[in-house]
């Protein structure tokens, strides 16, 4: 009986979706006419978030009409209703909100402490029982050719335990695919899925901050957000004098609800110069990172909507040197405070999707809320002839 209503969800599914006609919209500056990227599109009939690409680009699917909101951290958020956009060229404009407040932000409160405050806010928030629909995809490259790909649609079930987020994953859909005729799994270094979400909920990534001894090699700076007058920006630096300190933080965050709106995690490549190379075999040396992760304050409702991580490293072999590079995206698709009814043999116990066999019922990636770019696009169309 289970297995007959879950036929009937997915033939359903299929066929509501074979009846959404395909729309695309474009978001640009209107002053400057240029593309916006990460812009978070918002379809108020269906409650599906996207986030457009490179080219201000987003694709969807949706029967009928809806309401459409734009909204960028940078640009003053629009409402538009769907009969007003026009139908050759669905074109969305946002006007910078332009408030030059960079200033240096006086407080009596020195910023390191403030941020332990907004810190500690956001990660009680976050820890909350909630389940979140999650897109998620990595690309895998070794020695600068795509060699893997991997993307599935997922549920992470939210539950707290003493102001900390554990998560339950399970796997709807998924596909993994090598890109290569060589075998290169072996090369890969995939990400814990749970453990990454747990790490976003938790905001593991700034405990060097809160730390007493480390952050001292670090110096903090507030500033008024240029186009935004509602957020601040902590700049966190490593010091000049610091041997141990290499990652550059930047902290989008709320002032009067003390909570993270974006952040993101560098390590620049002057203070990669500064990292000496390893030479023992099985080594990797560190030859680009970055994090950027933003969250959605949508009322009480506070969650993750979106990450990018890249990481680049050359792997000490005995007879030469590896170059992997792995990109990672989260976006998500949608939230909801009711919990899952699940089995315990439903749990995906593994840490990363080429682990798990392919299982594609409906073209979920397009549905996604990424629009790839039209280089992911030539690489992701490949795989069809394999599915």
């Amino acid at each position: 009986m289970k297995k007959l209503i879950f036929l009937f969800v997915v033939l359903f599914s299929m066929n509501v979706f074979s009846q959404n006609e395909e729309n695309s919209i474009v978001v640009k500056d209107i002053e400057t006419q240029l593309p916006i990227e990460n812009a978070i599109v918002y379809i108020m009939k269906t409650k599906q978030t996207l986030l457009s690409n490179k080219d201000g680009k987003v694709i969807f699917a949706l029967n009928g009409a809806s309401s459409i909101q734009v909204s960028e951290t940078n640009y003053e958020k629009v409402t538009i209703r769907w009969d007003a956009l026009k139908p050759d060229l669905f074109v969305i404009y946002l006007k910078n909100n332009n408030n030059k407040l960079d200033e240096i932000v006086v407080s009596k409160e020195k910023p390191e402490k403030n941020l332990q405050k907004i810190i500690s806010n956001s990660r009680e928030r976050l820890a909350s029982s909630y389940r979140l629909k999650v897109y998620v995809r990595e690309f895998f490259m070794l020695d600068n050719k795509y060699s893997y790909y991997n993307d599935g649609l997922v549920n992470f079930q939210f539950e707290e335990n003493q102001n900390k987020s554990t998560t339950t994953l399970l796997v709807e859909q998924n596909r993994s695919y090598g890109l290569l005729e060589d075998e290169v799994s072996h090369d890969l270094m995939g990400y814990n899925l749970n453990n990454i979400m747990e790490n976003y909920s938790n905001l593991k990534y700034f405990d060097p901050l809160l730390d007493s001894k480390t952050r001292k090699e670090y110096e903090f700076t507030t500033t008024g957000h240029p186009n935004n007058k509602n957020y601040y920006i902590m700049s966190v630096t490593p010091l000049d004098k610091s041997k141990k300190a290499f990652d550059t933080f930047e902290i989008i965050y709320d002032p009067l609800k003390k909570l993270i709106v974006e952040f993101s995690i560098i390590i620049k490549q002057a203070e990669l110069v500064e990292i000496e190379d390893q030479t023992k075999v099985g080594s990797k040396n560190i030859t680009r990172s970055q994090i950027k992760v933003t969250y959605r304050i949508d009322g009480e409702d506070y969650y993750l909507l979106s990450s990018n991580e890249e990481i680049a490293y050359d792997l000490i072999l005995k007879d030469k040197v590896k170059n992997i590079q792995v990109r990672n995206n989260f976006i998500t698709t949608h939230f909801d405070r009711q919990n899952f009814t699940y089995s315990d043999s439903d749990v995906f116990k593994e840490k990363t999707l080429f682990n798990k066999k392919n299982k594609v019922m409906t073209k979920y990636w397009d549905i996604s809320g990424f629009t790839a770019t039209d280089e992911e696009k030539k690489l992701i169309d490949g795989l069809e002839f394999k599915m």
